[in-house]
């Protein structure tokens, strides 16, 4: 069951609606442990000092900055403490901008807003009115000693955060090799009508069940065959062919013949699905390889 992470209350101009965040997002990895080979005993780590290698009891260990000459600028919890925000219980809104505006490198982690009882009437009408905008909310607030910047946007009736990144945490493209030789490169009109009509027999709605991480899946089966007592090898897929494309024209028709095709078995083909000389459908595998 999802947990409070927060409890404050939006704010903006003289209007207060208190609030509480939930994660909108729960991470589905799988973890390991690292066990000794022969015993199956569990690894632990230990702090020690790089010195001597003597192991360090927790009030010996202080943070350290390393500067660029090898040195370390130490600093106490106390230090950081006194710098640290003041942990008001409020979202800031700053501005009401278009959600266009915001280039999506900017997002981090996503988190619900649910409203409190009493505060039912204020969240709905300013979700409301936001939606008719077509505004998000840019805001500022502080969550567990750490100022955060984000995102409220409406969707649905209700009101859904977004952390954000800070502009000077992202990578400049200028700071990557590898894009300067694309101004160079002259596209032929024909290369481009024909992407086009690649990007519209693959054009569809987002379907977010549609795709799962099998990487995980596969993990998974994995341990629970072995688990069970299956200890038959796990045969790796074929990987696929790395052969260099010669002729793009070539091989942007082939693609569009293959979306098309693909199109036509697929349930919301449409019209083309209903041809009584369409193929039938054919197994999930070949249709993402056609694809």
């Amino acid at each position: 069951m999802p947990r409070v992470i927060w409890k404050g209350s939006i704010s903006f101009g003289l209007v207060t609606i208190p609030v509480q965040l939930f994660s909108a997002v729960s991470r589905k990895n799988v973890r390991f442990n690292q066990l000794d080979a022969e015993t199956g005993a569990r690894v632990r780590y230990k702090k020690v000092s790089s010195a001597d290698d003597t192991e360090l009891p927790p009030e010996r260990i202080i943070k350290g900055y390393e500067l660029a000459s090898g040195d370390y600028v130490t600093v106490t919890d106390r230090e950081l403490e006194e710098l640290a925000p003041v942990a008001a219980r409020t979202i800031d809104i700053d501005a009401f901008i278009d959600l266009a505006d915001i280039d999506p490198v900017f997002y981090d982690s996503a988190y619900h807003l649910v409203p409190d009882e009493a505060a039912a009437k204020p969240y709905k009408l300013l979700a409301e009115a936001m939606d008719e905008a077509d505004k998000v909310a840019v805001c500022h607030f502080v969550m567990r000693s750490k100022q955060y910047l984000a995102a409220v946007r409406p969707v649905d009736g209700r009101l859904m955060l977004s952390t954000m990144v800070y502009s000077d945490e992202l990578v400049a493209p200028d700071d990557i090799d590898g894009f300067e030789g694309l101004d160079g490169i002259d596209v032929d009109e024909r290369e481009t009508a024909m992407a086009r009509q690649l990007i519209a027999a693959l054009e569809a709605e987002f379907e977010p069940d549609r795709y799962t991480d099998s990487y995980r899946e596969a993990v998974l089966e994995l341990i629970e065959r072995k688990a069970s007592g299956d200890t038959t090898a796990t045969v790796a897929p074929a990987a696929p062919a790395s052969d260099t494309v010669v002729d793009l024209m070539a091989a942007l028709e082939a693609s569009v013949a293959a979306a098309k095709e693909a199109r036509k078995r697929h349930p919301t083909g449409g019209e083309a699905a209903a041809e009584p000389e369409a193929k039938p459908e054919e197994p999930a595998t070949k249709i993402r390889k056609s694809a």
